[in-house]
């Protein structure tokens, strides 16, 4: 799953914003010689960074609302011949269902039927489940939310712990190691490195299911279910944490290179502690701010990335849903589930640039 650049350098940039919490460089909120930098910023200068942050939301999730409509239009395909297709259908037939999903509207009626249901909270109703979109969104939300959150604890936390070892220890075999195998991970398509799996894990040795997210035959109570469900969980999982922890071993490696060339890690060790103290009470906390944001950054990313995931293991999440909607094409299904995730993105990014705010001093006196 490749990482914006933008996203590199704005990381870049942050490192060793957290000085101030651990005594390093940028301890005492700034210049020294410039009065007033350590100040508390006023709320005006909050409510302002606040409000550029929202009104830029704002303006996103517009052109979001536009996008999604006419988006899906110019994909071709019609939904009344993929409906009707193993099915004996009449010419007047046809006509009929095309005025019943509205396909015969004006392009202008159509677009503003769709605008209202987004201000009211009515996305529509599927073509093909003859459900209220909104309805199978959250249906389907549990699963993508259980998939992407499992993912993402999984990965933030292996590619932290991984990434400052190897950055602490530059040059060792262990290091070569590790970055080697991140760079051929972030580099692996999802669905390629899941077929892979289903393949080894499957297929040859038979150890995890493929399919769904819980048998037919497990029994209806709470721990059968809950049990079933995990073991149906571990290789979408396993699929989705290998190709997003990558970016978290990079990011939190180059971070701790960045910290051990400052002084008040010098400073530390001649204090006379030891080489693990200054690494996780020195080190690490300074070189967490890029990584943190990273991981507000991924929020969005990942519930998005799910679709292949989902798709492969056939998981019955949001993913898997707007994949079965775009072979229709199910136009109200992809326009909510485009909506879905479009402002999962915007909230996260949004977020992030808060999180960032609050932990980066150099931010908050800007």
């Amino acid at each position: 799953m490749a990482m914006d650049p933008s996203l590199v350098a704005r990381s870049a940039d942050s490192t060793g914003s957290a000085d101030a919490a651990t005594g390093g460089p940028n301890a005492a909120g700034g210049d020294p010689g410039h009065e007033g930098a350590g100040a508390r910023p006023g709320a005006g200068g909050f409510a302002r960074y606040l409000l550029s942050k929202l009104g830029g939301a704002a303006l996103s999730l517009l052109m979001v609302v536009f996008s999604a409509f006419f988006l899906f239009r110019i994909l071709g395909g019609d939904p009344v011949d993929a409906l009707t297709r193993d099915v004996p259908t009449t010419p007047a037939e046809r006509v009929a269902l095309r005025e019943k999903l509205g396909l015969d509207d004006p392009l202008g009626l159509q677009f503003l039927t769709y605008l209202q249901g987004v201000v009211t909270g009515d996305l529509g109703e599927s073509y093909q489940y003859q459900q209220p979109v909104t309805t199978l969104i959250l249906e389907r939300l549990g699963a993508t939310v259980l998939l992407t959150g499992t993912a993402l604890v999984l990965a933030a936390s292996l590619g932290l712990w991984i990434g400052t070892r190897a950055g602490w220890r530059q040059g060792s075999r262990f290091d070569k190691t590790q970055v080697g195998v991140s760079l051929t991970l972030w580099s692996a398509p999802t669905f390629w490195f899941g077929m892979l799996v289903i393949m080894v894990f499957a297929r040859y040795l038979g150890l995890f299911p493929i399919n769904g997210m819980v048998a037919p035959r497990t029994p209806d109570e709470f721990w059968p279910q809950t049990l079933d469900t995990l073991h149906h969980l571990v290789l979408p999982a396993v699929t989705m944490t290998a190709v997003i922890y990558a970016q978290y071993v990079l990011v939190m490696r180059s971070s701790i290179l960045d910290e051990m060339g400052n002084d008040y890690l010098t400073t530390a060790r001649a204090k006379g502690l030891r080489d693990a103290r200054v690494r996780s009470r020195h080190a690490v906390p300074n070189a967490l701010l890029p990584t943190v944001t990273l991981v507000f950054l991924q929020l969005g990313s990942v519930v998005g990335g799910a679709i292949l995931t989902e798709t492969v293991f056939s998981w019955p999440g949001l993913g898997l849903l707007a994949y079965q909607a775009l072979k229709i094409p199910d136009l109200p299904l992809l326009q909510g589930t485009f909506l879905f995730f479009s402002t999962a993105v915007i909230l996260a990014n949004t977020a992030a640039d808060l999180v960032y705010r609050f932990l980066d001093p150099r931010v908050r006196h800007a």
